[in-house]
């Protein structure tokens, strides 16, 4: 039995790894807490079929290293490396007024925070190693873009309207600072 479909599974770790010779597994968290994943009952892979059950953990550096049901040798827990845990966003507490899950913002549409013009929508949030980066689906169709998640370039996530203002940097190869005065353009200078 599965659980919902993915979008309503939040990304809580990432088995990094067998710890020591007993079975143990080296968990990358990416909760606040990295002892959350000791709550819940069942973590799940990607498709919402059952992955791992801790039974035991403790926290170490970067995540925790924990004791999974059915996972008794080195060779077993070695098979996991690079397994994705998700939890069902049902699982997770409701955030404050002012804060959301990066997986709420999926799917919400992305507007110009002075003109209002419709940029997109939110495909994915992705972080290669630096910062979150909002991928985006243009709306008039075409190869999806990348904005950088910050204060600057999202100054406004508006969860309760459904909807995320944007200012994003100009674009590659469009013209920035002020316009070529028409003059200055005929100039030659020898």
């Amino acid at each position: 039995m599965t659980q919902p479909p993915a979008q309503s599974l939040i990304l809580v770790g990432r088995v990094a790894g067998a710890f020591g010779v007993r079975g143990e597994l080296r968990i990358s968290t990416y909760t606040e807490d990295p002892l959350t994943l000791t709550r819940f009952k069942a973590l799940t892979r990607q498709d919402g079929s059952p992955a791992l059950t801790v039974t035991t953990a403790r926290v170490v550096k970067d995540g925790v290293v924990a004791r999974c049901a059915g996972v008794d040798t080195k060779e077993a827990a070695d098979a996991l490396r690079g397994l994705r845990l998700y939890v069902p966003r049902a699982a997770l507490p409701e955030p404050d007024e002012d804060e959301f899950y990066l997986a709420d913002l999926i799917g919400l549409p992305v507007r110009h925070v002075t003109t209002d013009e419709l940029l997109g929508k939110i495909k994915s949030v992705q972080n290669f190693g630096a910062d979150d980066l909002l991928e985006i689906e243009p709306a008039l169709g075409g190869q999806t873009w990348y904005l950088p998640f910050t204060r600057a370039a999202v100054p406004e996530v508006k969860i309760a309207d459904g909807v995320v203002l944007a200012d994003p940097p100009a674009m590659v190869g469009e013209p920035e600072g002020p316009a070529e005065d028409e003059d200055d353009a005929e100039r030659h200078y020898d």
